[in-house]
C-alpha cells in the first residue's frame, strides 16, 4: 500500500486501540506488533518508515515511548501464521497486519487487538461485521475496490464496443481476487462480453499454461 496512506493509517490504529494509552499510564512502553508480508529485513521499504513518521506525528518515539516488534516474511506465505504466532506471544498491545490469512488467523486466536491495511472487501471475507460495527478485535483500512472489476468492463466495452469476449487472469488462491472475478462475472452479461477464466494458482502460477489456454481458446473460435 502506499506509504502515505499508511502515515493517515496510524492515527486510526493508535485512536481505535485504547491500550497504547493504558500501557503507558501504567508505566508500561506499549509494544506493536507488524507483520510485513513482502518486505524483507535488510529492505524494508516506505511502509516501516511512513509508520515511524506516523508514530512520531502523534508524539510517539520508537524506542523512547513505543516499541515496534517487526517480522518479516519475505513474499513466502507459509511463514505468515508462524510469524503471527511469535508476535502474539511476546503479547504485543496491538498488531498491524496486511495479508488476509494471518488478520484471520489473528482474529479466530486471540484478542489482541488488529489493525488491519487491507485492499480487498473485509465485510465480504467476514473478517469485520459491518463497516459501521467493526466487532470483534478488528478494526482498520480497507481501499473499497470492490465495484472496480465491473467498471473496469464497462471501461473495456467503450473503448472496443465491438468486443464480445474477454479472458481474466486471477489468482484463485487469493481470496480477494475471488472476489474480484466474482464481480466480473456479474457484470459481463449486462455488457454482453463472455468471460474466459484464466486461472492461476499460487506464488509460482503457471502463467504459461494460461496464455497457452487463452491462445487455443482464440484459435478455436477463428475455425
Amino acid at each position: 500500500m502506499n506509504a502515505k496512506i499508511l502515515v493517515y493509517a496510524l492515527p486510526v490504529l493508535l485512536l481505535a486501540t485504547v491500550h497504547l494509552a493504558e500501557a503507558q499510564q501504567a508505566g508500561k512502553i506499549p509494544r506493536i506488533g507488524y507483520l510485513l508480508p513482502a518486505a524483507e529485513r535488510n529492505t524494508p521499504g516506505l511502509q516501516i518508515e511512513a509508520l515511524r513518521q506516523g508514530l512520531r506525528d502523534l508524539g510517539y518515539i520508537e524506542g523512547k515511548n513505543v516499541l515496534i516488534e517487526y517480522r518479516y516474511a519475505e513474499g513466502k506465505p507459509d511463514r505468515r501464521v508462524s510469524l503471527l504466532n511469535e508476535l502474539l506471544k511476546l503479547n504485543v498491545d496491538v498488531l498491524v497486519l496486511v495479508s488476509i490469512d494471518s488478520i484471520r488467523a489473528a482474529k479466530q486466536a486471540a484478542k489482541t487487538p488488529v489493525v488491519m491495511i487491507a485492499t480487498v472487501d473485509p465485510v465480504a471475507l467476514g473478517l469485520v461485521d459491518s463497516f459501521a460495527h467493526p466487532g470483534g478485535n478488528v478494526t482498520g483500512l480497507t481501499t473499497l475496490i470492490r465495484d472496480l472489476s465491473g467498471k473496469r468492463l464497462e471501461l473495456l466495452k467503450e473503448a472496443l464496443p465491438g468486443i464480445s469476449r474477454v479472458g481474466v487472469l486471477w489468482d484463485a488462491a487469493n481470496e480477494g481476487a475471488t472476489i474480484s472475478f466474482k464481480q466480473y462475472e456479474a457484470t459481463g452479461p449486462a455488457l454482453k462480453i463472455q468471460l474466459q477464466s484464466l486461472e492461476v494458482r499460487g506464488p509460482n502460477p503457471d502463467l504459461e499454461g494460461a496464455f497457452q489456454a487463452a491462445a487455443r481458446d482464440a484459435r478455436m473460435r477463428l475455425w
